[in-house]
């Protein structure tokens, strides 16, 4: 470092922070200190942001810049103003997808997707950086942008450091070595310990207790028993009006924070995976007269709201429901979900940090890094809908969610609060609760852009070896080097095989098939108990038969037969001497059969004595049959034409006959291993390259590529960063976009950037502003049907089709139309709103600058004017400014 020196520094750092560094943290900053980067691993609220406020410290001692990147623009506005506080607003930039505040900053805070575009860009804003932060780098396994995190791994300058901080993973060591080979040494610090024990516990309804049942789910390391005892002798309550009905139930949201209450357990986080359900469940607890604040804790959230909602209008506010919004507030409920526009989830988080707010019910996406630690977590559920069905909650999402029980400093220990449910067994919540820690994997693939970028920048040999340094490559290769190891031995194993399976009196292959056949007709023959069981099934109440073993030479009379559950079948006889038994197939050595019968008493009374002794007596005189036992062969006693046949192969007559046919069918076995090993291993290796060739013949194919070069469109393309890049930029190409005015230029836009929730959303088609502008959206999406057939054909996967759900909204926001009117008419959420509005924004000033005709890249400017107004404009400020 310039200025003190680096121990000095360091000590300055340390001596400002107000509390002692922890073991992993002075591991970090020693590798820091040593020119390396670090990946450190450790749980929610360690501490592992002090390595990324050194790493800073560092930049700017040095002289240089520091680059703090976060995958959501929530969590960049929130380290921008934490790192203002820390070394002042001159100091630190802001850079996201909607603009831009002092970017040449020595410390700037931006989204992922951001500094990756500077890197294909080369942006002269990396001019000077020497580290960059990679906050919440476990999102590179996010199947939707988790490829942008190894994208920047891999082209950030080689002089510039990482500073990677994840969840605890168990593959970090894998993840850093990987590191390592991309970018030079990286330091794998790993902290498994919880700044603040957990406490895992299991809240149960019971209808035969008046209060809740709250479990340990845990004694002595092991599932707690009391609780499977409980769930077994309480599995059916009494019938009530003809159902049975269980004892057990899921307690109600009302029940669980008042017993969260009486316990101070309080503030929690309640995890509900919906946001309906998040809203309703401030209903019900303000129904039920729930009031958890005290005056003065209501005077102080609403002195709150009112400092973050200065810039909404009373209209706005009425549009946005904050009459009942803000009773829940004021009575310490709260819910934090994405359709809240981002000034209430900021009233919210305040609020709750200074635990004026008590129970906030909450989606999982509060668990995405937002700094709102409690003292307890309420999960409701531990599967959650996916959209196309419900999932149980990985190790990895439960350690997210659970990560926010307790706030250290002030808890001795949090609480994590699974509820009883009548789908999923007590042994499933201890299993994922006992499970800490998640692999880390790569969703990496090949993109358009990627592909355009590559081409642009780099020949094609280095770049299909960047390609090659993805953390899907390296696992890939990993596995390979395991599996070739694997595949060494089957093939000395098969060499070993092939051996044994040679005889000089025969071809050992025709014989063993043989065997097989002879193998499987002994195999239909049926076996002796099969055999038993039949003839006993055909005997009747008076037969005598021949039973080996039985005194009185071996005679007994039926006197009746019965079947047990699981298919049983019991005689019961009496023998001359007037003993009962009970006989069933085991008793038989052969399919027993009749040798005579008796004349039975009337009436049929079996079980009496008196019906017995006149059955024995009858016995002793009976006429009967010498033998009632059908002969049954033994194994190979009853030769089959194919077990002749095998006999008579000459490899039968040779001592070693056995271990040959053994070694044969080892061989075949084997030869099977090494095939379908050799084609996992063609795929790991092939996978990303054939991935690759395959866009670039889709990109050649479309006219974006020929040859290595870029075409004028393929410029466009690399320039263009969405995942409908391709799509968007032929849509551009062609002309679709040109000659419209602004607001019509906002809603054809919004077709890329609009996703319907829901698995069959249902979307009215809006009144087209003309038929000109009903052509241009039809022909749109006739190219996107094109491109798909394209990629199908190519074997890749597909691009998301445009929607027209948000065109009307997205045509009447730019052209002035109030709020509250569209949000009334079109049934979307505020925060659904000021969300896509947004991605409208940011797709319009990429429009801006790559569109080929002038006047549509000026239509785009002002479109995105005309767009950022209102509740929009005032959900982008932070820290005093727009963004």
């Amino acid at each position: 470092m310039s200025g003190p020196s680096a121990p000095a520094a360091r000590a300055d750092f340390a001596a400002a922070l107000g509390f002692a560094l922890d073991p992993f943290q002075h591991q970090a900053l020693d590798a820091l200190d040593a020119g390396q980067s670090v990946l450190v691993a450790a749980p929610t609220g360690s501490g592992k942001t002090v390595v990324a406020e050194y790493a800073v410290a560092r930049a700017m001692g040095e002289g240089g810049k520091a680059f703090y990147t976060t995958p959501l623009k929530a969590l960049s506005n929130q380290k921008f103003n934490d790192l203002i506080a820390r070394h002042g607003a001159a100091n630190v930039g802001l850079l996201t997808g909607d603009n831009s505040i002092r970017p040449d900053a020595p410390v700037v805070v931006m989204t992922t997707e951001v500094l990756r575009n500077m890197l294909y860009a080369a942006s002269p804003l990396l001019r000077g950086l020497r580290y960059v932060v990679l906050d919440e780098v476990h999102y590179l396994q996010n199947p939707y942008r988790g490829a942008v995190w190894e994208e920047v791994i891999i082209h950030c300058p080689p002089d510039v450091d990482l500073v990677c901080l994840s969840a605890t993973v168990s593959n970090a060591e894998e993840f850093a070595a990987w590191i390592s080979t991309v970018r030079g040494t990286t330091a794998a610090i790993i902290e498994e310990r919880r700044p603040v024990e957990l406490r895992n516990l299991f809240l149960v309804g019971d209808r035969s207790s008046e209060h809740l049942h709250l479990f340990p789910t845990f004694v002595d390391g092991k599932p707690n028993p009391a609780v499977g005892q409980l769930e077994a002798r309480s599995t059916v309550r009494a019938r009530e009006r003809g159902r049975r009905r269980l004892r057990l139930f899921t307690p109600r949201r009302v029940e669980v924070i008042d017993r969260l209450w009486s316990e101070e357990m309080l503030p929690a986080i309640y995890f509900v995976f919906s946001r309906a359900g998040c809203d309703d469940a401030v209903r019900q607890c303000l129904d039920a007269g729930l009031r958890l604040t005290s005056p003065e804790e209501r005077v102080a959230v609403r002195a709150i709201a009112d400092e973050k909602l200065t810039a909404l209008s009373d209209d706005d506010l009425d549009a946005l429901g904050y009459g009942p919004w803000m009773a829940g507030l004021e009575a310490g409920l709260a819910a934090h979900h994405a359709g809240l526009v981002p000034p209430f989830k900021e009233v919210v988080e305040a609020a709750f940090t200074r635990a004026l707010v008590k129970a906030v019910f909450a989606t999982e996406t509060l668990s995405l890094g937002i700094n709102m630690p409690a003292r307890t977590v309420v999960i409701e559920k531990i599967t959650k809908f996916t959209g196309d069905g419900h999932e149980p909650l990985t190790p990895g999402e439960y350690t997210q969610l659970t990560g926010r029980a307790g706030r250290r400093g002030i808890d001795e220990q949090g609480n994590a609060v699974v509820l009883w449910s009548p789908f999923v067994p007590f042994d499933q919540v201890a299993s994922l609760a006992s499970r800490r820690a998640y692999a880390l994997t790569s969703s990496f693939r090949p993109t358009y852009n990627m592909a355009a970028n590559l081409v642009r920048k780099y020949q094609p040999e280095t770049a299909h070896h960047l390609l090659n340094l993805s953390f899907a490559q390296y696992r890939a290769d990993s596995a390979v080097v395991r599996d070739e190891t694997r595949l060494e031995k089957l093939r000395a194993d098969l060499v070993r095989a092939e051996t044994s399976a040679v005889c000089d009196r025969g071809d050992v292959g025709e014989y063993a098939g043989l065997r097989r056949a002879a193998e499987r007709a002994a195999k239909r023959v049926p076996s002796v108990h099969d055999q038993v069981v039949a003839a006993l099934s055909g005997v009747q109440p008076g037969d005598v038969l021949s039973v080996p073993g039985i005194k009185a030479r071996g005679r007994v009379a039926v006197l009746s037969t019965r079947g047990r559950r699981g298919g049983d079948l019991r005689v019961r006889v009496v023998t001359q001497d007037n003993r009962v038994l009970s006989l069933g197939p085991k008793d038989f050595a052969a399919p027993p059969r009749a040798v005579g019968r008796v004349q039975l008493p009337t009436p049929f009374t079996p079980t009496k004595p008196a019906f017995q002794r006149q059955v024995a007596q009858s016995l002793r005189t009976a006429k009967l049959r010498s033998d009632g036992l059908v002969g049954v062969a033994g194994p190979g006693q009853t030769p089959t034409a194919e077990a002749d046949a095998a006999a008579d192969h000459p490899v039968d007559t040779c001592p070693d006959a056995e271990a040959h046919v053994v070694a044969y069918r080892r061989q075949i076995d084997l030869r099977r291993s090494i095939d379908r090993l050799e084609k996992q291993i063609q795929g790991r290796t092939e996978s990303l390259a054939r991935q690759f060739d395959r866009v670039l013949r889709v990109l050649e194919a479309w006219g974006y590529v020929d040859g290595w070069s870029l075409t004028d469109a393929g410029v466009i393309l690399g320039a263009t960063y969405h995942e409908a890049d391709l799509l968007i930029a032929e849509t551009l190409r062609v002309g679709l976009l040109d000659d419209v005015d602004p607001d019509t230029l906002a809603a054809l836009v919004s077709t890329f950037t609009f996703e319907a929730r829901g698995r069959d959303p249902v979307v009215a088609i809006p009144k087209f502003p003309s038929p000109r502008i009903r052509e241009r959206w039809t022909a749109i999406a006739d190219l996107a049907v094109e491109l798909n057939r394209a990629e199908q054909e190519a074997g890749l996967p597909v691009t998301r089709p445009p929607e027209i759900g948000f065109f009307a909204l997205a045509h009447g926001w730019s052209s002035g139309i109030d709020l509250d009117e569209l949000l009334e008419e079109h049934e979307m959420s505020g925060g659904d709103f000021v969300r896509n509005v947004k991605q409208v924004i940011d797709l319009l000033r990429q429009v801006a600058i790559v569109a080929p005709a002038l006047a549509t890249r000026d239509a785009a400017d002002q479109a995105a004017g005309r767009l950022f107004r209102g509740v929009v404009a005032a959900s982008s400020v932070v820290g005093g400014s727009i963004v």
